[in-house]
């Protein structure tokens, strides 16, 4: 059963130079204890599929079609109110940039208090101890001492653990991470992201991991979805989609990846670049302008995921 089903979710921004179809159509659905990732070039679409399900998009952005269903009931159709109280209980998010992330002007200790307080409120005792309880369990040394720091003293490692700790503090059904690991190394890297699965592993929560980078996927997700320009294109398990891609972009996308061929000579570019999304002639396979293999059946009609087997679904006429 689904913890989270998205159908058919599409998104526009207005603009002065028009407007941008930034999601179309896009469908997934994740599992309690299930590690999703979503991947694609910068600008593809994942960061606004995530800021909509969470209700963060700006006052530009409209949804125009689709549905969002989290334990029965919709989260594209909940007041701010509603929104609020769901947020950081039951469905948290970690930012891609921690320093930015978190409030300057008060301590770590305090922004995971806070959290605690506004959702689970009890005496100021017990949330200071699930306070250093959720900071122990992002493995962080010293936590009284380190409660009392203000994120320009912490590393940025240090922050993203910050952070996560605020996501987990109340023991939320959904994570999300946006670009997590961005400006780690990569050892620090490693450490957040095992992170994340001791707490699907552990607590049974399902995660959403936004990544361009399918390495890390590869390592830590259970199944993958690839997005390009707005379409989800791909959704499969981690093993199929690596040994079976089955859309010329996921296989462009591995091709482009080093650790995914033998030798620096194999690694090709993914010629050309993302559609115009402002456009009103957009071709209905939003890849087929940079497709080798495009035909005319590529443009005869809106695309739709396709069942491939059980677990592996495609947006293409001529899969590979």
């Amino acid at each position: 059963m689904s913890l989270l089903s998205v159908q058919d979710l599409s998104v526009e921004f207005r603009t002065r130079s028009g407007t941008v179809n930034a999601l179309e159509d896009v469908s997934f659905d994740i599992a309690p204890g299930e590690m999703l990732g979503i991947v694609g070039e910068s600008g593809s679409g994942k960061s606004v599929t995530a800021y909509t399900l969470l209700g963060l998009l700006d006052a530009a952005a409209r949804v125009t079609s689709g549905r969002a269903m989290f334990e029965g009931q919709d989260l594209l159709q909940l007041s701010q109110g509603a929104l609020n109280e769901l947020r950081g209980r039951q469905i948290s998010i970690v930012f891609q940039n921690p320093r930015t992330a978190l409030n300057p002007i008060r301590s770590a200790g305090q922004q995971i208090a806070d959290v605690l307080a506004r959702h689970d409120p009890a005496p100021a005792a017990i949330i200071r101890a699930r306070m250093l309880a959720a900071l122990r369990q992002v493995r962080i040394p010293d936590p009284e001492r380190r409660s009392r720091a203000y994120p320009f003293e912490l590393s940025g490692g240090m922050c993203q653990r910050i952070g996560i700790a605020m996501a987990l503090a109340c023991a939320p059904r959904l994570l999300v991470a946006d670009e997590p690991t961005t400006g780690l190394d990569v050892t620090t890297q490693a450490v957040i992201m095992e992170l994340f699965r001791d707490a699907v592993r552990s607590r049974g929560v399902a995660a959403i991991l936004i990544t361009h980078d399918l390495a890390l996927a590869s390592e830590y997700c259970d199944r993958i979805v690839v997005m390009h320009a707005g379409h989800v294109v791909e959704d499969a398990p981690v093993g199929t989609l690596f040994a079976r891609p089955a859309h010329p972009y996921t296989a462009k996308l591995l091709a482009s990846v080093p650790s995914a061929v033998d030798s620096i000579d194999a690694l090709t570019p993914i010629e050309g670049a993302l559609p115009d999304l402002r456009r009103a002639d957009l071709p209905f396979c939003r890849f087929a302008e940079r497709c080798e293999r495009r035909a005319p059946v590529c443009d005869s009609a809106p695309l739709r995921l396709e069942a491939l087997d059980a677990a592996h679904r495609v947006a293409c006429r001529l899969p590979l």
